[in-house]
């Protein structure tokens, strides 16, 4: 039974982060990750982090554009921790060798997001995540920290109400391994694979909520699914919002510029969710083109696109054979990135003693309903290094224990045993989970009812029955996908059940969660996080207030 005093659950930019963070502290810090940590989600992230560094930028204006993009749903104190503590994440980025774009005097240069009212994301062409994460990647290995790559953790280990590590399954061997902690970090990611227009990766199941909440922890704001205008039709792949603030359009078949007359002022720089919900609205209205409208970048110059979008055209010349620079792109609105997640402190703290969580499969209600562009990454450090350490601190905390009694690993082989040992049938893991995609992406997609909900809430219902009884085709140990895409479907419906829950509860539109059959924003109501709980087997929803601190709930003007 391998032991660490801290092990830390996903290899993307939170989880590595996270895991520096506490072997600064001097503990023995281990991380667990699908996949090798390189080939994170976190690669995705093209356009930027955010850091208030020019000249007439402060972090109260960095606050203020978060707080508006997620239309009054952060926690600001959240917001502050976050804002304050941007230009020291990002000073330290670049003296650890991330090769942040520099201006004419030498300074970090920085660009444009939608729903920033100032250039404010430093940047490294459109492979920002990429950069960060190879650099995180190498002080990982100069600190020394143990990675075990290809272990995909299948439950908490949970004693007397603490969280005392984890189970694992090792995809080389099919060996179940128990690691034991006094603290457990999840970074696992989002869970943009339960739907079926998604730019999430293939590892983005969704893990680290269904853990915690299998375990009792709470989930908070699993309704606010942010969408992009900008998926690359036919291919799980969106289009950075770089490109906007660089001067690119977003167009109907007739070539009208349709977001000038949903948002005059912004137009492209508007919230992604107002972008999204109008190109759906002009797909929906037949002024699309074979369900999509178009990005065209052709009036560019081209030393602009080959300084900030070289990958991206190189990808959209590969996958579709169109030149982003010459070409209109088909688009269409894409799940991009999920709000909400586990119920954290500031400091990553669940509910369930020695378990914390960071990143995008964590809330601790930085992005409200809505994330501003460049906030993504920047959350994933900030609130992954304050994880990571208070995590340490738990650990070290902790009274010296005996070892874990090993039929907490026995019952757990048991389980992965019997859906082994069930004999296969027509049902396939690939099948129930595009099924659920389709679902989602219908009933609790861009915009949602009361009827479709119910609908998709008695549906998933039916998707459970059909995966409790799924039998397997492949019987083996060693790298066993199909039981892997099984453990991957059971996590995905956990969440998409949560989704569904709460977004039925939440009576308003706000945000990136648009009710048709309540379209106004309620903030006597509902200025206040859902919480959804299971209990006796079924999802619970509660609701806590907003935490405010400075700026009072407004409209948006713009």
């Amino acid at each position: 039974m391998p032991r660490h005093e801290v092990v830390v659950v996903g290899g993307g930019v939170a989880g590595m982060r996270a895991a520096l963070a506490a072997g600064r502290q001097g503990r023995g810090v281990a991380l667990i990750s699908k996949t090798q940590p390189l080939r994170s989600h976190s690669v995705t992230a093209q356009d930027g982090i955010n850091a208030a560094l020019r000249q007439g930028d402060s972090w109260d204006a960095h606050a203020l554009d978060t707080i508006a993009a997620g239309e009054h749903l952060c926690d600001q104190d959240a917001v502050e921790a976050l804002c304050q503590g941007a230009e020291a994440a990002v000073f330290e980025l670049d003296h650890w060798g991330v090769p942040f774009h520099r201006n004419a005097e030498g300074k970090l240069d920085t660009r444009q997001l939608a729903a920033a009212a100032a250039p404010r994301a430093c940047y490294v062409g459109d492979l920002t995540g990429h950069s960060i994460l190879t650099v995180l990647y190498e002080q990982l290995l100069k600190q020394g920290i143990p990675t075990y790559d290809e272990f995909h953790v299948t439950s908490l280990i949970l004693q007397d109400g603490a969280c005392r590590g984890v189970l694992a399954l090792e995809l080389a061997t099919g060996a179940l391994h128990a690691f034991e902690a006094g603290a457990v970090v999840l970074a696992s990611g989002g869970f943009g694979r339960a739907y079926a227009g998604s730019a999430a990766s293939e590892y983005c199941s969704g893990d680290g909520p269904a853990l915690a909440y299998a375990g009792g922890a709470a989930l908070r704001d699993m309704e606010m699914i942010q969408f992009h205008p900008c998926g690359l039709k036919g291919r799980p792949l969106a289009v950075g919002e770089a490109v906007f603030g660089l001067g690119a359009q977003l167009k109907n078949a007739a070539g009208d510029r349709f977001l000038e007359r949903s948002e005059p002022e912004r137009r492209e720089l508007a919230p992604r969710h107002l972008s999204a919900r109008a190109a759906a609205e002009e797909i929906a209205a037949g002024r699309g083109e074979a369900g999509c409208v178009f990005l065209d970048a052709t009036g560019l110059e081209a030393a602009l696109v080959e300084r900030h979008l070289a990958k991206t055209r190189e990808l959209t010349k590969t996958l579709l054979g169109l030149d982003l620079h010459k070409d209109r792109l088909p688009v269409a609105p894409i799940m991009y990135r999920s709000m909400g997640g586990v119920a954290v402190s500031l400091d990553g703290a669940t509910e369930i003693s020695g378990l914390f969580a960071a990143g995008e499969c964590a809330s601790i209600n930085v992005h409200g309903a809505s994330c501003l562009g460049g906030n993504t990454l920047l959350s994933c450090l900030v609130f992954g290094s304050r994880a990571g350490a208070a995590a340490a601190a738990h650990a070290g905390s902790q009274p010296a224990s005996g070892p874990l009694p090993a039929s907490l690993a026995q019952d757990e082989e048991r389980r992965l045993l019997a859906i082994l040992a069930r004999p296969a049938n027509h049902d396939r893991p690939a099948a129930v989970r595009q099924e659920l995609g389709r679902l989602l992406q219908a009933k609790a997609g861009i915009v949602r009812d009361a009827g479709g909900l119910a609908e998709a809430r008695r549906a998933i219902a039916g998707l459970r029955e059909r995966y409790d009884r799924m039998g397997l085709r492949a019987k083996n140990r060693a790298f066993n996908f199909d039981l892997t895409a099984h453990l991957d479907l059971g996590n995905l419906l956990v969440v998409g059940e949560a989704i569904v829950a709460a977004a039925a509860c939440r009576e308003e539109s706000r945000g990136c969660h648009c009710r048709s059959d309540f379209p106004a924003r309620d903030d006597d109501a509902w200025l206040k996080h859902t919480l959804v709980k299971l209990d006796a087997g079924t999802p619970s929803v509660t609701s806590r207030p907003v935490t405010v601190t400075r700026w009072r709930a407004e409209r948006r003007t713009l």
